[in-house]
């Protein structure tokens, strides 16, 4: 009987890890975990910060399994499923209202929820829809968020692909560029993930931070 083409191994995918995504899939699998994580609320705990900058790193062949990459077709995947993922998302979410996101039973996709609509509401449509990008969870809830809430088309998609390219695209070009800058860098992968996820936060701790000095005044009014 012929060998199976397939092992137990093969099949054994780990969907939180970036590595293990990359290596059954390659650029298509970055592509539809970009469109399940930003566009469908089931994608919200997939690695997507991670995922991007590993990928970028692969393209340099610094891979210790020897997986490389193209950087173009991978820019493009990234970016592709990125922007159709969060229109979708959109979609989905002035279909079926605010009654899609009140059926989660999941408390990180509830909070999440939450965080994003103090995000639309705070900083208006076209900040919260880019600085949304940036944060695990609430780049996955906002886009249907956005949907119900009624932020017009138009304003949606101009700052979800504004949004979109930074975030897919400079994570991505930030893992190729470490890679080729720094010999046998996946061997601090972990570490060096984390810190770029940290680094991917600053726009939103910038706003929080400056929001919070413009509305010092006014809440030491409140409470004179």
């Amino acid at each position: 009987m012929a060998a199976s083409l397939f092992t137990a191994s093969d099949l054994a995918v780990n969907l939180l890890s970036a590595q293990s995504l990359l290596a059954a899939f390659g650029v298509l699998g970055v592509g539809v975990v970009m469109f399940a994580e930003t566009g469908l609320l089931v994608g919200f705990f997939l690695p997507g910060d991670s995922l991007l900058f590993t990928a970028g790193l692969l393209c340099t062949g610094s891979g210790q399994d020897g997986l490389k990459l193209s950087l173009p077709a991978l820019l493009i995947a990234a970016a592709t499923g990125a922007l159709l993922g969060a229109q979708t998302g959109y979609l989905i979410g002035r279909k079926a209202g605010g009654a899609l996101l009140g059926r989660g039973t999941s408390p990180r996709l509830a909070s999440g929820a939450h965080r994003a609509e103090e995000l639309l509401e705070r900083y208006g449509h076209a900040k919260a829809i880019v600085l949304a990008r940036f944060v695990p969870v609430v780049r996955t809830v906002l886009n249907p968020m956005a949907g119900a809430l009624g932020v017009p088309v138009r304003t949606f998609t101009v700052w979800q692909v504004t949004g979109g390219l930074v975030w897919s695209l400079g994570l991505t070009l930030a893992g190729y560029a470490l890679g080729s800058s720094i010999p046998n860098v996946d061997r601090y992968l972990l570490p060096v993930v984390a810190v770029i996820v940290l680094v991917s936060l600053t726009p939103l701790a910038v706003e929080l931070y400056r929001s919070r000095r413009r509305g010092a005044p006014g809440e030491e009014e409140v409470r004179g």
